[in-house]
């Protein structure tokens, strides 16, 4: 059995949203460089749509998969549904990562969360700060 699904690999490969977005109505970045990973994820928000989203991830070809399908996941979304986009949702899409590789998922989460609290502070937008846990140091996955 191969520890990466096919669709990891094409993720991996031929990563999709990769870049930055000038101007960005919200960038998120999380991770920590002693994990090795760490994401940056720009969106642009039009009359609460994610119109455009791209990432920057230094890491390994799961982060890079997880970043990629995270994108294709709440581009063309509500704002709402892509605070509800959960690590999970993203494993599931990518058809799994394997056990060691999971923390990838949740930083593809909180990237996007990050990005999203970035722009509701940028805007005066209020919101409910327990759907924004504080990760900055990647505790989960590097035991900081």
């Amino acid at each position: 059995m191969a520890l990466y699904s096919e669709k990891v690999m094409d993720h991996f490969r031929n990563p999709r949203n990769v870049g930055t977005i000038e101007n960005a109505d919200g960038i998120g970045e999380v991770g920590n460089a002693k994990c090795g990973d760490i994401m940056k994820i720009y969106l642009k928000i039009d009359n609460d749509i994610i119109t455009d989203v791209k990432f920057e991830t230094f890491g390994c070809g799961s982060a890079i998969a997880s970043s990629s399908m995270a994108t294709e996941l709440i581009k063309g979304k509500p704002v709402s549904e892509a605070l509800a986009l959960t690590n999970r949702a993203v494993v599931e899409a990518l058809d799994g990562l394997p056990p060691h590789k999971m923390h990838c998922s949740v930083l593809a989460e909180e990237a996007i969360k990050s990005a999203v609290k970035d722009y509701y502070d940028k805007n005066g937008i209020d919101y409910d700060h327990k759907l924004f846990p504080d990760c900055e140091h990647c505790a989960h996955c590097c035991g900081d």
